[in-house]
């Protein structure tokens, strides 16, 4: 049997159609909030994807350029606002459906090319424009059908500007950085501990990862400075919009969510779900991301893991609606049904043979039916 390429996968026909299932209700979801769809190049120049880890990136020579798959969406959709869409009205507000790709140890629901769902908030750096992101993030996931999921939000600015105040180092800032996103307390501990600082200055770097919950009172407990605090009124800011939404009880605040890009400028976040031990969705505000490009813009945006929520989902208790079969002679009731039962929207299979009632009945057992209808 010949193998397909390390981290890729086959969608056999009942992932398949969940995956289309998923994409077509997010693709009707987006432009009902006001999100206009947008496709860019599966391959970018290299030089394009910044603040990513290079070596997980996939990269090759194309035309005497270097070339790279595209890592993921966010970067590519700045290159293409800044380059192409910049005299547009703000805010600019757009969404995709896309492949991506990465070096990673594959994994279910982790491999090297894998689709995701996102959008994306140009032109508006309003707490406001925030809180949007994350309701559409939150109805994102609920219109595919996850039920049980929480969103951990955080602010990068909270430990930055623990660290300015203690005034740390750029290189050792991001060490630090690192290890929180890692969740790596004892790398975190033997980082802090090599700075020598005052006993509550250490402590309260040390207690980042563990600042997480329903308030924030801990959080302005430590936060000895202007920007810290400024990060936490914005979290308290944004929880509030999303009363309005309807949407706050998916809140659970952490300010260890750091998120594995460099770009991010002020609130972050990810989802969860009981059934998985990793994020099914994240994002957050990159303000200085299109100033790369040449254009000074803030924004804010999100992506959904599909093949995760496909794994959350659990597609093997997955059932298809209705199954239809027939005795002999009555081949033409039974395509005159089907026909009008899709018609009204219900998803049906046409057996294409007579067969007796159990023979039926054994084919819709088999084949995960709801429900059979036999004419005889």
């Amino acid at each position: 049997m010949k193998a397909i390429p390390y981290g890729t996968r086959d969608f056999l026909p009942r992932d398949a159609e969940l995956k289309i299932e998923i994409e077509s209700k997010l693709a009707r979801l987006f432009p009902s909030w006001g999100y206009d769809p947008i496709v860019t190049p599966t391959i970018e120049f290299t030089e394009t994807l910044k603040d990513v880890d290079d070596s997980r990136i996939m990269k090759f020579c194309y035309n005497n350029r270097d070339v790279a798959l595209r890592y993921e969406m966010t970067t590519p959709i700045a290159r293409l606002v800044a380059t192409r869409l910049k005299d547009s009205p703000m805010p600019l507000k757009l969404f995709y459906l896309a492949n991506v790709f990465r070096y990673e140890q594959t994994q279910a629901g982790r491999q090297c090319e894998f689709y995701q769902a996102g959008a994306e908030l140009m032109g508006q750096g309003s707490v406001a424009a925030d809180a949007e992101i994350l309701a559409l993030a939150i109805k994102s996931l609920e219109s595919v059908g996850l039920e049980d999921f929480s969103i951990c939000l955080g602010q990068v600015e909270f430990a930055r500007g623990l660290m300015e105040q203690n005034r740390i180092e750029s290189k050792i800032q991001r060490a630090i950085e690192r290890s929180i996103e890692r969740h790596d307390l004892v790398a975190l501990e033997s980082i802090v501990d090599s700075l020598h600082l005052e006993k509550s200055a250490a402590g309260a770097l040390k207690e980042i990862p563990l600042l997480h919950g329903k308030n924030l009172d801990r959080a302005y407990e430590i936060a000895g400075n202007d920007k810290s605090r400024r990060a936490l009124d914005d979290l308290s800011e944004i929880r509030k919009l999303l009363e309005s939404y309807g949407a706050a009880d998916r809140i659970v605040f952490d300010l260890g969510i750091i998120r594995d890009f460099g770009y991010y400028t002020g609130m972050v976040f990810e989802a969860y779900t009981p059934e998985l031990g990793m994020s099914i969705a994240g994002g957050g505000r990159y303000d200085r991301l299109l100033f790369d490009f040449g254009m000074a813009c803030p924004a804010t945006g999100f992506a959904l893991g599909i093949d995760r929520v496909m794994l959350a989902l659990k597609n093997s208790d997955r059932q298809k609606d209705l199954l239809i079969s027939f005795a002999s002679g009555k081949i033409s009731e039974a395509i005159e049904l089907a026909t009008r039962l899709r018609s009204e929207g219900k998803n049906v299979e046409l057996s294409l043979t007579a067969q007796t009632r159990d023979a039926a009945e054994r084919s819709r057992s088999k084949k995960n039916f709801r429900e059979l209808i036999y004419l005889e």
